[in-house]
């Protein structure tokens, strides 16, 4: 079974992981003093795009002690972990995980990653098997769908708003950006690797792909400038959808067509729009004052 976001976002809290819930050993640290080290392998030329373990050899990289607890609990369960003795100190218990450890020098996690990495600690995951969308449509109240949003940090932003938010599922349209490439992981605070995901079908979109939300009983509201209705009207539904769209383009039109609504957020000052991610936190913030 699928845990929504709201119980991904209830074992996922920062403190949490370093106390309460995530219990087991502390694995020791294994010392590393060879930058060579194959065992560093995975966390090598991050700056170098076409060498980077997150895009050439699809890796999920956290970078941080929050972003690294939340994989530990997760199920992208890491097979490396790297980092130097302070921030390895604070990651706590190691939630069943058997990942080694590797402790370094911060020079010399500079010289492996290619830069000085302020956070201190990264771990690697193999990618999972992708989760089925009618899986997270069975038992979800609130999702969102994106369609053509390609900027990794707005993706990033919008997984850490349907966390803080309550969203059950955030799932993708076409023309998306990869949700696990490091800086979506690192913006949304490693809350992508918690709060479940999909992508729907994309032949035929928008109709194959909205119709698998019609029929699990959910109305799609488009957030559009555009909108004939307000973002705090339109969250009165037992299960609801928001289709967002690209920074500039917005939603194209037809889906804007498909959907059920097009609702707007009332503007001030001569300015049409939001950040999508802004939006999409207002809109999941007037869903939530009403108690859905």
């Amino acid at each position: 079974m699928v845990r929504t976001a709201r119980d991904a976002c209830a074992a996922g809290s920062a403190s949490e992981l370093a106390g309460q819930r995530v219990t087991g050993p502390v694995p020791e640290p294994i010392d590393i003093l060879d930058p060579a080290d194959p065992r560093l392998d995975d966390f090598r030329d991050l700056a170098v795009a076409d060498r980077r373990p997150d895009t050439g050899r699809g890796l999920v990289l956290a970078e941080g002690v929050p972003v690294v607890q939340r994989m530990l609990a997760s199920r992208f369960a890491p097979h490396a972990i790297m980092g130097v003795a302070g921030r390895l100190d604070r990651l706590g218990p190691a939630s069943g995980s058997a990942a080694p450890r590797y402790r370094v020098t911060a020079d010399l996690m500079a010289e492996v990653v290619g830069f000085h990495l302020n956070r201190g600690v990264l771990a690697a995951a193999r990618r999972p098997a992708p989760l089925d969308p009618a899986d997270l449509l069975a038992g979800a109240r609130t999702v969102i769908v994106l369609e053509g949003v390609n900027d990794h940090e707005n993706i990033g932003s919008i997984f850490r708003n349907a966390a803080g938010l309550g969203a059950d599922a955030v799932l993708f349209g076409p023309r998306c950006s990869d949700p696990l490439y490091r800086r979506a992981v690192r913006v949304s605070m490693g809350h992508v690797l918690l709060v479940p995901f999909a992508t729907l079908p994309a032949g035929g979109w928008p109709g194959t792909g909205l119709a698998a939300l019609r029929a699990a009983g959910m109305r799609i509201v488009a957030l559009t400038p555009a909108g004939d209705t307000t973002v705090a009207s339109a969250a009165d539904a037992d299960r609801i959808a928001y289709l967002v769209g690209a920074e500039g383009p917005g939603l194209t039109d037809e889906a804007l067509g498909a959907a059920d609504a097009r609702a707007a957020i009332p503007m001030a000052r001569g300015t049409d729009s939001l950040n999508v991610a802004t939006a999409t936190a207002l809109a999941l913030y007037e869903r939530a004052r009403i108690g859905h």
